[in-house]
């Protein structure tokens, strides 16, 4: 049950009820395309005329188009419906530590381009850069479609209302103001949000036959730091001053290593992709380690994977110990949270063979029932860019989401 807030709802009118049919519909052809109108009346339990109506206003205001039609055994055969997207337009942006990524790509979150480039810390000069970058890539796909918005996404905090980051230790901003700044460098509205959010949306809306139908999931974003988005009764949980799932800053050790936001022994420390390059060095993380780590020429997460694959012990005994880390941390997610799964996104991936077998020992063992031992821990493949994917989701899922109504 959810209750009424009374001090922040929106009246049920006479659209009300049309506003959410038009929401079903346009979800319905999105999950089960390409569909013709008599199925779709029939998966809502509609009369042909209400479900022509519905339809009509969905091709008229662009959100729906007719496709091919299809061979029937009597009558006339129907036009296939297909939600637009191909030619409807976003621009995704990935901010990390070590490397800034945009991508162009469609409503449903194909790829039709990407650049990067070396992350510039000071928030004017990233904006003045990705100003300059959105204008050549605009002009560029200008004939491909509409861009409709830029999806922001960064490793951090972020005041929904305002659009301030509130903090991104691995950045170093706090309080820092970017979104107004960005659109008023690229005239395109700008939604901001913390990138592990960002990834249990794409999760959810760009998955496969229209999204991912569990309605409680913990995305887990292994990248430059470690991040968490919480997905509970179909919406993210984002607490009170929206800071609600920094999970990578729960302490592991507390007499550890001093982690990028100040505090010692974070989870992240032990799991991210620079805790992962600094052991396979040999050197204890700390905010400096990072910073050369950020910088170093020719060392990937990837290329230690490849090293621990071809059986090199240090790169492999680097990558176990961080498998053995990740596990820990996801017993306590799934003691917390308790989800219906753990979806699991970085560059870490590339070596879940390698440590499956230690993480899900590390969950079984600290698990508190079996039920919450057999936890579904699914990899996402990282060719599959969950962050700008999510970036993406952040300007189209809002056009499928359910009308808020108290």
């Amino acid at each position: 049950m959810r209750k009424i807030d009374v001090r922040d709802f929106e009246r049920a009118t006479r659209t009300t009820s049309r506003r959410i049919n038009l929401q079903i519909a346009l979800n319905l052809i999105r999950e089960h395309q390409p569909i013709s109108r008599a199925d779709l009346a029939r998966r809502m339990d509609l009369n042909r005329g209400t479900m022509t109506a519905l339809v009509s206003e969905l091709v008229s205001d662009g959100s729906v188009v007719e496709g091919e039609t299809t061979s029937t055994t009597r009558g006339r055969r129907p036009k296939m419906l297909f939600v637009r997207t191909r030619d409807r337009l976003v621009l995704g942006i990935d901010i990390r530590f070590s490397r800034t990524y945009v991508m162009v790509s469609d409503f449903a979150g194909q790829r039709t381009a990407l650049e990067s480039f070396e992350t510039l810390f000071s928030p004017p000069d990233l904006v003045k850069e990705l100003g300059v970058r959105i204008r050549r890539m605009r002009a560029q796909y200008d004939e491909a479609g509409e861009i409709e918005g830029i999806g922001l996404v960064i490793p951090g905090m972020v005041d929904q209302a305002t659009g301030r980051v509130l903090n991104a230790p691995q950045l170093g901003w706090k309080d820092v103001e970017i979104r107004g700044s960005l659109e008023e460098a690229t005239g395109l509205p700008v939604v901001i949000e913390n990138a592990s959010v960002a990834c249990a949306l794409g999760h959810m809306w760009l998955g496969r036959r229209g999204g991912d139908s569990v309605g409680d999931l913990v995305y887990v974003m292994v990248s430059d730091g470690v991040g968490v988005g919480v997905v509970a009764n179909g919406e993210v949980m984002r607490g009170s001053g929206n800071t609600a799932g920094e999970f990578g800053h729960l302490p592991v050790d507390l007499n550890g290593p001093r982690c990028l936001c100040g505090a010692r022994g974070c989870w992240e420390t032990y799991t991210s992709n620079l805790a992962t390059l600094a052991r396979y060095l040999g050197r204890e993380f700390s905010p400096e380690t990072a910073r050369n780590l950020s910088g170093h020429p020719g060392l990937t997460v990837q290329q230690v994977v490849d090293l621990a694959r071809a059986g090199e012990a240090q790169a492999l005994s680097a990558v176990r110990e961080t498998g053995y880390y990740l596990g820990v941390g996801l017993a306590g997610i799934i003691t917390v949270a308790n989800p219906a799964r753990i979806v699991i996104g970085g560059e870490i991936i590339g070596a879940w063979d390698l440590i499956e077998g230690t993480v899900r020992e590390m969950v079984e063992e600290r698990a508190l029932t079996p039920q919450a031992a057999r936890t579904p821990i699914i990899p996402e493949p990282m060719n599959e860019f969950p962050r700008l994917r999510g970036a993406a989701a952040l300007v189209a899922a809002p056009f499928f989401a359910a009308p808020r109504v108290a």
